[in-house]
């Protein structure tokens, strides 16, 4: 069994999640030519000296949107690599690379499956295998533009592949809920379910403009707990904090309960200044079932990466005492 990363509750804390001390676990100027390193997605990976492998978002010196891949030891110290990741076997008519940002990463059976913000035309979700975490075998992007927030369920549900996304538009999108839908054969996708919306303001301010799912969805006895982001747009532009939600196990669209209070929210400096100033965004997570902890992978002011932790009984907790369904 793999160890994940853990750090206890800090004395005094008294907040559902805390931060890791060492964070940034990634500083931004880890590669060569990195502007920026954030918004990333890790997994379990066994494979000599590794335990965990990730695909990581690299903006560089040119400010381009990249993808790179990474590995570990322990999940906190991360080589990686220099060169993008490579993709291969696409149709030639959506091949060429235009640009690529927000990855997720999900296992389901022997391959390891990546989707991102791929762009064509305008963002839209890519997808792409791998074995490897070497050569990733480009498939057809999942929707139409615009689309953001492409995070695929760890099995099929009635049969079926599963997708969350949060269609969008072409700019930097003042609006969005998130949708479920399902695929034969990870190609085809339709049955298109609304699962949620933002919240009102009075109710829940922090997730008033915006939501969006965030790492792969974790399954429990409760349901599938959802961590996402929502957005409030203050008067010094948006704020992205992060909840999570119960969704039922058979029928993931039909929310259980949804989180009132955010589990985090930009409050250290690292999450507060950079390039997008107040963002907390949350794209990877880790879950140790038999020691009810959870390692949440979030990326800070759209520069560096970070770590925070809590137990899953209290977050499943959080949620239900929390709950503005």
């Amino acid at each position: 069994m793999i160890e994940i990363p853990w750090q206890e509750r800090p004395e005094n804390c008294k907040n559902v999640m805390w931060r890791y001390a060492g964070n940034p676990i990634i500083n931004r100027d880890l590669l060569a030519t990195s502007n920026s390193i954030f918004n990333s997605a890790v997994v379990p990976y066994e494979k000599g000296e590794n335990n965990f492998a990730g695909v990581f978002r690299c903006d560089d010196t040119n400010r381009r949107m990249r993808l790179h891949v990474g590995f570990s030891r322990n999940g906190l110290d991360w080589k990686i690599e220099e060169d993008d990741i490579l993709l291969t076997g696409a149709d030639p008519e959506i091949s060429e690379w235009v640009y690529g940002y927000d990855p997720r990463v999900c296992k389901i059976g022997d391959k390891y499956y990546l989707t991102w913000c791929n762009g064509y035309h305008g963002p839209t979700i890519g997808v792409a295998w791998t074995d490897d975490f070497h050569t990733f075998h480009q498939m057809e992007n999942a929707f139409l533009p615009f689309n953001r927030n492409g995070v695929l369920f760890p099995e099929k549900i009635n049969g079926r592949f599963a997708m969350l996304s949060r269609p969008s538009d072409n700019g930097h999108t003042p609006f969005g809920d998130i949708f479920y839908s399902e695929s034969p054969d990870l190609e085809f996708w339709g049955r298109h379910r609304h699962v949620m919306s933002p919240a009102k303001f009075e109710e829940s301010a922090w997730q008033c403009t915006k939501i969006g799912a965030g790492p792969i969805p974790i399954k429990t006895p409760e349901g599938w707990l959802m961590i996402y982001h929502g957005v409030l747009a203050s008067c010094n532009g948006f704020v992205y904090s992060f909840g999570a939600a119960l969704l039922d196990l058979e029928n993931p669209w039909k929310v259980i309960a949804r989180s009132g209070e955010y589990l985090l929210s930009p409050q250290m400096l690292y999450e507060c200044t950079g390039d997008v100033p107040n963002v907390t965004f949350p794209c990877a997570a880790l879950y140790d079932q038999k020691k009810d902890r959870l390692a949440v992978y979030y990326g800070c002011a759209d520069t560096v990466t970070g770590l925070a932790f809590a137990h899953m009984s209290e977050v499943i907790d959080f949620v239900k005492r929390t709950s503005i369904i």
